[in-house]
């Protein structure tokens, strides 16, 4: 499995991972907390997030980026017209950016990439446009390169992703019915030529059937598929 060089993911429910670097940096990834039935009960986060970042508007998503930034003084980087939104609801401190861009966040350079999806945002005033979804290549310095697709199909330009990031970790969305499932993610796992999957956005709702076992039936040999609880680490 790949080494994460004292880098640690904990994947916490849903499509929501924590990212800790060796050099102290915390970011968490779409925080969907207090409806988020596979949330770990009682995992406290660490008193300073550092970054939020926001692959796309969805509820499931960005559910709890408001009260997350503002309790823990984070900034919220996100596509341009989400982190307005975002900044609407009272977060002090946004990164607006788009795809193709990248932001230095600490010891983290941060590349916003493509992803196949929708991503409108509610409110009581209904739903709004803030850009298109995104996903997340992570180049932590002196650590790995991890990659967070979002909410996403399988697309041909992922070939692109590997050939210009490399990414070591990529965590991919597996349970199908609102992304891709486990026989598409297997083949984006071959174009983005990384030999460590995290799963995510699997089990959460019913009709999110894929699971990990799934896609370790499908991946070639050398691929680990990593199976770990909500609240564990790698």
């Amino acid at each position: 499995m790949t080494s994460l060089k004292g880098t640690r993911v904990t994947w916490l429910g849903h499509a929501t991972v924590l990212v800790q670097t060796a050099k102290g940096t915390n970011i968490l990834i779409d925080p969907f907390i207090e409806q988020n039935p596979k949330y770990p009960k009682g995992f406290k986060l660490p008193e300073k997030i550092h970054y939020i970042l926001l692959t796309h508007g969805h509820s499931d998503h960005i559910s709890d980026a408001v009260p997350v930034a503002k309790k823990h003084k984070s900034t919220v980087v996100a596509m341009y017209e989400l982190s307005a939104f975002v900044g609407k609801q009272g977060v002090k401190d946004t990164v607006g950016m788009n795809l193709g861009g990248t932001v230095q966040l600490e010891d983290v350079a941060v590349t916003m990439v493509d992803a196949k999806h929708s991503s409108g945002a509610q409110d009581d005033d209904g739903t709004h446009y803030v850009g298109v979804a995104a996903g997340y290549i992570l180049a932590v310095s002196g650590g790995p390169v991890l990659y967070h697709a979002g909410d996403t199909a399988v697309f041909g330009d992922m070939k692109l992703i590997q050939e210009l990031y490399r990414p070591e970790l990529a965590m991919l969305p597996i349970g199908g019915h609102f992304t891709m499932g486990p026989k598409e993610a297997a083949v984006a796992t071959k174009l983005l030529g990384a030999y460590t999957v995290l799963p995510l956005h699997f089990g959460t709702f019913p009709q999110l059937t894929g699971t990990p076992e799934q896609l370790a039936a499908l991946v070639d040999a050398n691929v680990k598929v990593v199976r770990i609880e909500p609240g564990e680490s790698i």
